[in-house]
């Protein structure tokens, strides 16, 4: 059986600056700290996952520049198999990320670049990539019809199909209907349904709304709250544990997304799939950064052995 996990997604490359507040229009502030490191939600997910141990492609479309030169050098460092369109008539994404000194919560901004023109071409071009996955995982940072071609193509294949409605967007019910697990944030919940999402109660009425519209399952992301799995009409919910101080929660969403992924892919139960990939997260918000908060497998098991 395969154990290959396929992620649509883009890179990017995050610029992150930490302050007390962001500036107002016209307005300079000093900062308190910059790192410069590698993001973008598809590669982010990737990366989380074959840390924790997964087979991972990236199908993604790169420009010919220092960023791309990062993205290669990420994934071979992680154990990512890149399966890159190179665009030299664009440039490699880049986010603005501001953090909030005092509660580590972040604002976004992501210029997709190259990405931004990945193509249902792209997509069908690994088309056999994907029939061979045990599982696909995409997102929406790249353009939609490139994301729903993967859900089709991975659907008719009988691989387990993961989106990642992020960032938010209206969705079609047809495109609903191909995913087997949706993992909203609470927000997103909320613009994909007109539920807002503030317990664990509210996240159940939304999921609920999410699998009328032919979601398989929704697991619903809730920060601190943990994360709540939805299937006709039965929950589970695993809460949020970390072994640490929570400094910085940019890409824990990834995070989670790909510990869940990888889980899955290795014949994991669902309550062991969420924990894992809450695990995963747990950890990933000890750190600074994103791609280099992902913790290793043996960090992974070592942190839920002690739970």
């Amino acid at each position: 059986m395969s154990k290959k996990i396929v992620v649509l997604g883009i890179f990017v490359a995050d610029a992150a600056y930490r302050a007390d507040r962001l500036p107002r229009l016209g307005e300079t502030i000093l900062g308190q700290h910059f790192r410069l490191g590698p993001g973008g939600k598809g590669s982010n997910q990737s990366v989380a996952a074959a840390r924790a141990g997964g087979e991972v492609h990236i199908i993604t479309r790169l420009g010919q520049d220092a960023f791309a030169a990062m993205a290669h050098d990420l994934w071979k460092e992680a154990g990512v198999v890149p399966e890159v369109t190179e665009d030299p008539d664009s440039y490699t994404g880049s986010a603005f990320i501001f953090l909030e000194a005092a509660t580590g919560q972040n604002a976004i901004i992501v210029a997709q670049g190259a990405a931004a023109r990945i193509s249902v071409a792209d997509v069908e071009a690994r088309r056999p990539l994907i029939e061979a996955a045990s599982v696909f995982m995409t997102q929406l940072e790249q353009p939609l019809d490139a994301a729903l071609h993967g859900l089709q193509i991975a659907r008719s294949a009988g691989v387990r199909t993961i989106l990642n409605p992020a960032p938010a967007a209206a969705l079609t019910d047809r495109m609903l209907g191909l995913c087997d697990l949706i993992t909203p944030n609470e927000s997103e919940a909320e613009g994909l349904t007109g539920v807002t999402v503030s317990s664990v109660a509210d996240a159940e009425a939304a999921a609920d709304r999410l699998i009328e519209r032919g979601v398989g399952a929704a697991i619903i992301t809730l920060g601190a709250k943990g994360v709540l799995y939805r299937k006709e009409g039965t929950s589970l919910h695993v809460p949020a544990r970390a072994p640490g101080p929570v400094v910085d929660t940019t890409g824990a969403g990834d995070a989670f997304n790909g510990g869940l992924a990888t889980a899955l892919s290795q014949g994991a139960s669902m309550q062991e799939a969420l924990s894992f990939g809450a695990a995963v997260a747990g950890i990933s918000v000890t750190r600074h950064g994103a791609a280099s908060a992902m913790p290793s497998r043996a960090e992974v098991d070592a942190f839920l052995r002690g739970q």
